[in-house]
């Protein structure tokens, strides 16, 4: 666990260093050329301080940069302290932090602690392209579908038909919104936000994200027959009887991990955020995933989190107007 005394949750020079050493571990490279030549890039120092701190110069291509710069943190005016608080807070709670929360334990605007949450959700997020896909041969992958929330533009049904709510009153699973999820036993975890949920479109992030190669245990939904035929192997159980795991020899069969999964993913949801612009699912569920993908008995520790959180956020950049982007898978 973090100490939070550390100088760098208080102190602007050992927030600074402290991001620099995690960023340029063999010393400052240039954002603007990529020049890492040590000799051929100087600090700008001096004693009337007329420059921001942490400026640097490449003599390579005569720019000039900070840490920050070609990151999330680009052009931010918040104290780097506040932003390595920030990014521990998150990367520390299980089930998350509110806005509300932060804003009050950061001693900044609620609107800019919203900002900051979702500057942090870009640096978590995984690069699914470079990473490749999970599973493998000889491993298994859990699929499974989790409906959340009340979709904020109604779903449009087949053949003219009028979504029908409950006893209760509410919306129903038919306006609700759709996030699909996978993991590899003892692996990795993925959940994506879809518009719909079809055989067709279940079967994109199926293949897109799952070795061929792998055991794939699903439910008995219809919405994986076919895809699951693709694969090395697919088993499900039948949870309209009642089954929930089955015992094959030494394998049990289930689709009880996945499970676990939405389960960390709601609670927080329901219990932390308590409401979520639909626009913006697909970060929190990078969040949830960048949480699980290093939990503790993987031997990830409070600040092997938030260092990964701060190496993330290279290459990035998030406007306040771009968060309001729809997303989907």
């Amino acid at each position: 666990m973090a100490d939070l005394r550390h100088p760098m949750f208080h102190d602007e020079d050992a927030a600074r260093a402290a991001l620099e050493a995690v960023r340029w571990p063999h010393g400052p490279n240039c954002p603007h050329c990529g020049n890492i030549d040590g000799s051929k890039i100087a600090k700008v120092e001096g004693k009337k301080q007329s420059h921001r701190p942490g400026l640097y110069y490449c003599n390579e291509c005569k720019g000039q940069f900070t840490v920050t710069v070609g990151t999330v943190f680009e052009r931010s005016k918040i104290p780097l302290s506040k932003w390595w608080l920030a990014t521990h807070l998150l990367g520390a709670s299980k089930k998350g932090m509110s806005a509300h929360q932060l804003h009050r334990m950061l001693g900044v605007t609620y609107k800019t602690a919203w900002f900051m949450a979702h500057r942090i959700r870009e640096a978590m997020k995984e690069d699914v392209k470079s990473s490749g896909p999970i599973g493998g041969e000889g491993k298994t992958v859990e699929a499974d579908e989790t409906y959340i929330g009340k979709r904020e533009t109604p779903r449009k049904l087949s053949r003219g038909r009028i979504a029908k709510p409950t006893k209760s009153g509410k919306a129903g699973g038919a306006q609700k919104r759709i996030v699909v999820g996978l993991v590899e036993r003892g692996g990795k975890a993925r959940m994506f936000h879809l518009n719909d949920a079809t055989a067709a479109t279940v079967r994109d992030v199926l293949v897109r994200n799952v070795d061929r190669k792998s055991t794939l245990y699903t439910d008995s939904s219809r919405l994986y027959t076919r895809t699951g035929e693709e694969y090395a192997a697919h088993k499900t159980t039948n949870h309209a009887i009642g089954e929930y795991a089955r015992r094959e020899g030494d394998v049990v069969v289930h689709s009880n991990t996945i499970e676990s999964v939405f389960s960390v993913f709601k609670r927080g949801m329901v219990g932390v955020y308590q409401h979520c612009g639909e626009a913006h699912l697909h970060r929190y569920l990078a969040e949830f995933d960048f949480r699980y993908n290093r939990r503790t008995v993987l031997g990830f520790t409070d600040k092997m989190r938030v260092d990964a959180i701060m190496e993330g956020i290279e290459g990035k950049r998030l406007t306040y107007r771009s968060a309001h982007e729809a997303h989907h898978a």
